[in-house]
């Protein structure tokens, strides 16, 4: 089991990955907008459904470990190690 760091902007006009960033204290996360509003879990129930898609994994291999009312998210996916997780959410050559 691994985790992902995430940093997310809800309500936004499209759902899409912006790439990885690295925070003040030398982690890194995942920058992602999804169209889904923070009201009642929305969310983050969203951003369960996105990465687990995005990744390839069943929704129940991705679970919210610490965040659920904060931008910044730390998800737990499970049959993925870190780098896995990595090359499946990074853009491939020609793509943004």
């Amino acid at each position: 089991m691994a985790s992902l760091f995430v940093r997310l902007q809800p309500g936004a006009r499209i759902d899409r990955i912006d790439g990885w960033e690295t925070d003040a204290d030398g982690r890194e996360a995942l920058r992602l907008r999804l169209r889904a509003r923070p009201v009642e879990g929305e969310a983050n129930a969203a951003l369960v459904r996105f990465l687990a898609e995005a990744l390839g994994v069943p929704k129940s291999a991705v679970v919210l470990a610490r965040g659920d009312r904060s931008r910044l998210k730390r998800l737990e996916v499970d049959g993925l190690d870190a780098a896995g997780i990595r090359a499946r959410l990074s853009p491939r050559p020609g793509e943004r």
